[in-house]
């Protein structure tokens, strides 16, 4: 009887415990120099690449259309993950890899996202295990052989009347998505759970359909994101795409032990808002999400 009761309330306590071992995310956030924000267990920063002024076209980007680096971290403060997505230029890509390199990090992917950007951007993914904290210092250390801005940044400006492609992007897609800077971004949960290193990851990881929109001129919009695939789902959106004059710029892989397997298709057009949103959300039809 004594044992029946001592099994029920350690399982009784198991939560309280679970939740005691989460992330300090103080202690991330004096490592890392800024706050994130956290969606369910996961712990999100931005560092938005402010400095770069990168022009596709002629039409320049804003940075939250495709210049965000990112690191997204999970688990508890003495066994934690981190994983996410540095925007680069050419001259920084071999000093931040040997910085994470000599860390223990992972490099998962080094890649383009755009074509015929101006100046050139490289995109690397990245995998990290350890000391919460310890992520966290490496990890700025790195980001410190760049130019990515790490002070603090300042308060946002206050939020304006969303523009009309707001409305008509989001009634199209049948969704809400996140107006800041300039931009709509929205991000789509795949339907399957996904997993890596067997642990499940959600959209904050960069597991779900990221699209992005900024104004291109009157009634225009540009769009650029990334379409989280299967293998059996690449060609049914390149189709997709390719007959509403939306360009692929890159198919790739973000990660090394992802199950099920992903790959990632990276994507550019300038057009009016109609159009652009009607590729989109024919994309979107081949692509299992919630």
């Amino acid at each position: 009887m004594r044992l029946r009761i001592l099994i029920l309330s350690v399982v009784l306590s198991l939560p309280v415990m679970l939740l005691a071992e989460g992330l300090d995310t103080a202690t991330i956030d004096e490592a890392m120099g800024r706050s994130g924000q956290t969606t369910g267990d996961v712990y999100r920063l931005a560092f938005p690449r402010t400095d770069l002024h990168v022009a596709v076209a002629g039409l320049d980007i804003k940075p939250g259309l495709a210049l965000g680096s990112w690191a997204a971290f999970a688990g508890s403060d003495k066994d934690a993950m981190v994983m996410g997505d540095l925007v680069l230029l050419e001259n920084e890509l071999t000093p931040v890899m040997k910085k994470l390199r000599a860390a223990g990090f992972e490099i998962t992917a080094v890649h383009n996202h755009l074509l015929n950007e101006a100046p050139r951007v490289i995109y690397m993914h990245y995998m990290g295990h350890g000391k919460a904290v310890e992520l966290a210092k490496s990890l700025h250390a790195a980001l410190a052989e760049s130019k990515t801005p790490l002070d603090k940044p300042g308060l946002p400006a206050p939020t304006a009347e969303p523009p009309a492609f707001v409305k008509t992007l989001e009634d199209t897609l049948g969704t809400k998505g996140r107006f800041a800077g300039g931009v709509l971004s929205f991000g789509i949960p795949r339907a399957e759970v996904i997993t890596d290193h067997e642990m499940a990851l959600t959209g904050a990881q960069g597991v779900a359909e990221s699209i992005n929109f900024q104004e291109a001129g009157t009634g225009r919009v540009a769009t650029t994101g990334d379409f989280v695939l299967t293998g059996k789902e690449v060609n049914p959106v390149i189709s997709a795409l390719e007959e509403h004059e939306i360009q692929v710029t890159a198919l790739h892989s973000h990660m090394l032990a992802e199950q099920p397997r992903l790959f990632f298709m990276h994507f550019w057009a300038v057009g009016s808002t109609e159009s652009v949103a009607a590729g989109i959300k024919s994309a979107l039809s081949h692509v299992a999400v919630k």
